[in-house]
């Protein structure tokens, strides 16, 4: 191994207790990942002798590192570095819901809760995918309340249809055939949410122990929801056109899964779209072995490149396709609404499954937001959106490519709300995310997007411009590479230390 030792020096005019500057020295080589994971410190004895320090001292020191979680120790083995550190409730908290939107799996729940980080005014805000309440319609979204309390009175706020207010199933389907999604109101499900869609598809078609096929990387909350229902995972390696199909089959084979997932178009977290070609084919491959598709429709519509990908759904002859849709990254997320339809062998247990969930969608909401696609307000939003993330999209695009080291990379994804950005192999995004917020800037780190049985290595991190003004973009991103450039010097310099 290197040589540790070389690394912890102690300062003569420094104040602090010798065991304190061990303490500190020690943690550092820890959060730089010098020290990675089960690395097994030296003995009390060796420590003492080489740094011609008591071993009291080291024994304080190394009590001090287990009790803040940077250490742990195997009776009869020794002392070693802990991977705790990594999402320690103690270090690491954000406020406002910075990744609340994103962060769903209980391993990571520490990101949010119990510590030290806030986010400010001057935050540059990279980890959430959620648009600023700036750009929410209140004016126009109040004439549609108001006009609906006005004509419908107490009747606004009865239980509605549990598969949704008939009016505004109209109003959906005609956007949907406009953006060439064949339906009818009657195969469609109004819901609270995506999130809420995925788990009413999966009370209606899960048992325990049911498999369900994922890509890796994904929305958590997809897979928080899988797992609530006592479902096994199986999650594919994502590629930049799809699932790798030959894969894909080899999975169905082996585990008969009833569902797969997917986000074809513009994926969270990657950005990554399946091809219209390789959609054909994972369609052929459901009605093959008889399973069923989620396909969610995260942004979709935000395609600022002209890809022109076919919905999943449009695309199926076979009724295998369960089309998930939300407007919470166009319009107000906290409203709760969207929708899904539902293929018509399935449509009755989704029904039943919905009225147990929450009977209906607030009526209320429903009847306002089907007058306000109807009076116009709608295209005329959806226009203003597109045209704010459009202008932010090519700002992050072309501040990453004069400013992201050749190290780092990504991929253009052409549209959505996310960049996708891969490290060298072995860099520190643990240490990455404290530095950046220590510059008031924040991310998603990759990890949050795998499952717990992911082998993935996580070397990567989303950047999402939903949340991020557009003459903000250009300093967030020279600041962030150039704290990864300082990072990677950093992690270098290590290596290249003596070995004994």
């Amino acid at each position: 191994m290197f040589d540790i030792f070389k690394l912890i020096i102690f300062e003569k005019e420094n104040p602090l207790p010798l065991y304190v500057q061990l303490f500190n020295k020690v943690k550092e080589l820890i959060e730089s990942e010098a020290l990675l994971p089960d690395f097994k410190l030296p003995s009390i004895r060796q420590m003492s002798k080489e740094l011609n320090i008591n071993r009291v001292t080291v024994v304080t020191a190394f009590k001090e590192l287990e009790k803040q979680g940077y250490a742990y120790t195997k009776p009869g083995s020794g002392t070693f570095v802990s991977n705790a550190y990594l999402v320690s409730p103690k270090n690491i908290h954000i406020q406002n819901n910075v990744v609340l939107d994103e962060v769903y799996n209980q391993d990571d729940i520490s990101l949010i809760n119990n510590g030290q980080i806030s986010i400010s005014q001057s935050t540059i805000n990279f980890a959430s995918a959620t648009p600023t309440p700036d750009l929410f319609p209140v004016d126009d979204f109040k004439v549609a309340l108001n006009q609906v309390l006005e004509r419908d009175k107490g009747n606004a706020f009865g239980y509605q249809d549990s598969q949704g207010f008939y009016p505004i199933r109209e109003s959906i389907a005609g956007i949907l055939n406009k953006s060439n999604v064949s339906c009818i109101p009657d195969e469609l499900q109004i819901i609270s949410g995506a999130q809420q869609g995925i788990d009413i598809i999966s009370k209606a078609l899960l048992k325990q122990g049911d498999y369900v096929i994922t890509e890796s990387p994904t929305y958590t909350g997809a897979i928080a929801v899988f797992k609530s229902r006592g479902a096994q995972i199986s999650d594919i390696e994502l590629c930049e056109d799809g699932l790798n199909l030959n894969i894909l089959e080899y999975t169905i084979k082996k585990y008969n899964p009833k569902l797969i997932y997917t986000i074809p178009s513009f994926q969270n977290p990657t950005g990554y779209s399946c091809t219209n070609a390789k959609r054909e084919e994972v369609i052929k491959l459901a009605e093959k072995y008889n399973l069923y598709i989620i396909e969610d429709d995260y942004v979709s519509d935000l395609d600022f490149e002209g890809k022109n990908y076919i919905p999943m759904k449009s695309l199926d002859k076979y009724n295998r396709v369960i089309f998930i849709k939300s407007y919470s990254k166009i319009f107000m997320p906290g409203l709760r609404l969207g929708f899904m339809i539902v293929p018509s062998s399935i449509l009755s247990n989704v029904i039943k499954a919905k009225h147990a969930t929450d009977i209906s969608t607030s009526g209320l909401i429903q009847r306002a937001f089907d007058l306000y696609i109807r009076e116009g307000f709608w295209d005329k939003h959806a226009r203003f959106m597109f045209n704010i993330y459009k202008d932010r999209y090519l700002k992050i695009t072309n501040a990453l490519d004069n400013y992201l080291p050749s190290s780092a990379s990504y991929i253009k994804p052409g549209g959505g709300l996310n960049i996708w950005i891969s490290l060298p192999f072995g860099f520190s995004i643990n240490k990455l995310f404290n530095l950046s917020v220590s510059n008031d800037i924040v991310f998603a780190p990759g990890k949050i997007f795998y499952s717990s049985n992911s082998s993935q290595k996580h070397n990567n991190i989303r950047l999402s411009f939903a949340s991020v003004y557009a003459d903000k973009i250009e300093s967030g991103i020279e600041k962030l590479s150039n704290t990864i450039t300082s990072l990677q010097k950093i992690s270098e310099s290590y290596r290249n230390l003596p070995v004994l």
